[in-house]
């Protein structure tokens, strides 16, 4: 607990529930280990606006969002992964040209999420906030991140071996690849965060649940798998906790402040 600067949290499937919310007990477990000095912080693939939506009552102390291509600490940017407007788009067209004219994209940009999906996800899902749908043709913006939906391994495989540029890695729900510069990866965020904050990678305990995360819970002083995570994730970690739906943060975060408490 002494060596712990810094709480670092995945969203979905880890911080927040099945409902898309940060529980009332999980926010005063958190607020306790503030007031013991900690720092709080969320990694997320999602993109910073949509991210942010879900965590204003947290106030992170670190933001790494878009999959470790936005970085804020305290609210101020310390590093942004952006491709060019060109290189955008030319991901976009082999994003269509090996996975066809109708696939589906999405791509964050600093300030907003950009989709083409056949059905509204807002309709389906409202934790996707103020996306705008584009049809791509023509886009003309400098993405942070892409998100192909992809159901032939063979296609992914070929897209990732054609942006050789590209760091690539594949979310559990669904058949969705991210696509963010080579040397983006939550894990290389998270080294950015502690140089910034003066805190040691060791210092850092990890919270997660899919592919993503494993990375960031291998580096991290200890990496804790949520009770829901995948079976590669759980050993990758540490520990494991209960799941997010079973307030499995909240019960970790209070015994190791019962500890602490104790140890005093």
């Amino acid at each position: 607990m002494e060596r712990c600067r810094l709480l670092l949290f995945d969203l979905d499937g880890t911080l927040l529930s099945s409902d898309k919310r940060i529980t009332e007990r999980t926010l005063q477990a958190l607020g306790r280990c503030r007031e013991k000095g900690m720092m709080i912080g969320v990694s997320t693939s999602r993109g910073e606006g949509i991210a942010v939506s879900f965590i204003e009552e947290l106030r992170p102390d670190i933001l790494i969002a878009s999959g470790g291509a936005v970085i804020k600490h305290r609210g101020e940017y310390i590093y942004k992964a952006e491709f060019s407007a060109e290189r955008t788009r030319q991901m976009i067209a082999a994003a269509r040209t090996i996975c066809g004219t109708d696939c589906e994209i999405t791509i964050d940009t600093v300030d907003s999420h950009y989709w083409n999906y056949k059905t509204d996800p807002k309709e389906q899902d409202r934790s996707w906030g103020e996306s705008i749908y584009t049809d791509f043709r023509d886009f003309g913006q400098r993405a942070l991140k892409m998100c192909v939906e992809i159901f032939d391994d063979r296609q992914a495989q070929r897209l990732a071996e054609l942006l050789d540029d590209c760091d690539c890695i594949r979310f559990s729900d669904g058949c969705w690849y991210k696509f963010t510069r080579k040397e983006v990866t939550k894990e290389a965020a998270i080294r950015k965060a502690c140089a910034a904050c003066g805190i040691g990678i060791e210092e850092v305990t990890a919270f997660g649940d899919d592919y993503a995360d494993m990375g960031m819970l291998r580096l991290c002083g200890r990496g804790i798998a949520m009770g829901n995570a995948l079976d590669v994730v759980k050993e990758a970690a540490d520990l494991v906790i209960g799941s997010n739906d079973e307030e499995g943060i909240a019960v970790y975060l209070e015994s190791l402040l019962e500890r602490w408490g104790t140890e005093k």
